[in-house]
């Protein structure tokens, strides 16, 4: 079962770990990506943003207000493309980190119960899924957006370690 307070202290910390990671590199660490249908830096902060605005808490209150019987409104996965892309990454976690603060304020007020987390939606995809299970998805998913951003900057020195890529998996994924 999620460990609810585990949980909003790894989703407190994203902002400040974009922040400390990101805030104030070159356009060539923050624009570059894995290849083709891949994100840079910049755009998986982008990507965070539309989360906050259409995405986790929206789907909170789905849960605890209609139940299964009102499925979730579809999230655009690349709405954030295209979008921004002259906003300094500052400015843009600046954005993200105000609003995670607030969907986290709206969390907190809910005061979930046991029993809340139990309650289930409606994915359009996946069918019945759990409070729980779409809280933990959006701890896993930040996570999964930080390991992705240090893979792509990894990357970028992929050539010049030489001999180490042989040591450094995150170059191989």
């Amino acid at each position: 079962m999620l460990n609810l307070p585990d949980a909003v202290a790894v989703l407190e910390r994203t902002p400040t770990v974009l922040r400390t990671l990101l805030d104030g590199l070159s356009p060539e660490w923050l624009h570059a990506n894995e290849g083709p249908d891949t994100w840079s830096p910049h755009e998986v902060v982008g990507h965070l943003i539309d989360g906050e605005e259409s995405d986790w808490m929206v789907r909170v209150h789905t849960i605890l207000d209609h139940g299964e019987s009102q499925p979730f409104h579809p999230f655009d996965r690349t709405r954030h493309l295209g979008r921004d892309t002259e906003a300094s990454v500052g400015a843009l976690i600046d954005r993200f980190a105000a609003l995670r603060r607030a969907n986290l304020d709206d969390l907190a007020a809910l005061e979930l119960t046991a029993d809340d987390l139990a309650r289930t939606g409606t994915h359009p995809a996946f069918g019945r899924v759990t409070l729980s299970q779409l809280l933990s998805t959006w701890v896993t998913h930040d996570l999964s957006h930080l390991g992705q951003i240090a893979r792509t900057m990894a990357k970028r020195h992929s050539t010049e370690v030489g001999p180490w890529q042989e040591y450094l998996s995150i170059l191989r994924r």
